[in-house]
């Protein structure tokens, strides 16, 4: 029996999961967020499957390590691109670096993401999980879309999560000035805006050779949240822990996203990990979506893109 749309996720989320013998040997990927949790293990996954990756990375410490450990991969040591990604200045730093290098990119996975349970500002101005979650993917993204294009068939793959459905999304009070901040919904309003700009972006490289899909990785041990305070950790390690998934299981999802052959004409969709979903009705509103593709844009300093 098919369930409702707004609780169809349920069902999806027991189905089987779509699997793919396809390598990534040679292809250069770029990964946000991978020094831990999903991005972590999905930059092992993919240096395991050939890939020659690219980290961007906040803490230094953290990213040599992960170089370290990867370095044996068939794609040889990974590169490593430091940015903090709350500060817009260092998105633009880090897109720099990665066009400098000269090389073509075959796959963007913007994972990287944070859930706040207190409202903060960023440098520029900008709700914290907003800013990370949205405008960073959002204007790194942007950047590096004349290389992808350049280095097409190339694909996008944007990490959202079920926590969209939370909804929140008030573009007259992104930085929640009127509205009492509550973590969840905080999340949930940056990962609609994420939603609602994918088929405006698909849209436009439609005839590039680029696609873009976003994915919720399943309720795994992502690390996520771990950026709070020490009652949120414990309560987090200790009791929600027991009742998720290991990380593999979003890695797998994410090379099946990123490799199979059968989604290399595939854009504009959102997978429950690795089954198609429709996201919530908040996340599907057109108007909303040009507005908030607009606002990006202006919040980024970018110019309108042309489609």
């Amino acid at each position: 029996m098919k369930l409702p749309e707004q609780i169809e996720f349920l069902q999806n989320a027991r189905k089987p999961q779509r699997t793919t013998s396809e390598r990534l040997d040679g292809r250069h990927v770029v990964i946000t967020g991978a020094t831990a949790g999903i991005g972590l293990e999905t930059a092992r996954r993919f240096a395991h499957e050939g890939a020659e990756l690219t980290l961007v990375c906040r803490n230094p410490e953290k990213s040599a390590r992960v170089a370290d450990e990867l370095s044996a991969g068939a794609g040889g040591r990974p590169t490593t691109v430091l940015a903090d990604l709350s500060r817009l200045d260092e998105v633009r730093r880090a897109a720099s670096q990665i066009i400098e290098s000269g090389r073509p990119i075959d796959v963007l996975v913007s994972n990287a993401g944070l859930h706040s349970t207190t409202r903060q500002l960023t440098e520029d101005g900008h709700e914290l999980v907003y800013g990370v979650n949205h405008l960073a993917a959002f204007l790194l993204t942007r950047l590096l879309v004349p290389r992808l294009i350049e280095s097409a068939p190339a694909r996008i793959i944007f990490v959202n999560s079920q926590g969209h459905r939370f909804g929140a999304l008030d573009p007259d009070d992104l930085r929640w000035d009127r509205r009492r901040y509550k973590g969840i919904r905080g999340y949930g309003a940056s990962k609609t805006a994420q939603l609602l700009i994918l088929p405006i972006l698909a849209d436009a490289l439609q005839a590039s050779g680029v696609t873009v899909n976003a994915m919720h990785p399943g309720a795994v041990r992502s690390q996520i949240g771990m950026n709070n305070g020490f009652f949120y950790r414990l309560y987090s390690k200790t009791f929600v822990a027991l009742f998720l998934k290991e990380t593999s299981i979003a890695s797998d999802a994410l090379h099946y996203l990123a490799a199979a052959k059968e989604l290399s004409e595939t854009t504009g969709l959102y997978f429950n990990l690795t089954n198609e979903e429709t996201p919530a009705r908040h996340a599907r509103n057109a108007a909303l979506g040009e507005r908030i593709w607009t606002l990006s844009e202006e919040a980024c300093g970018l110019p309108p893109m042309v489609r």
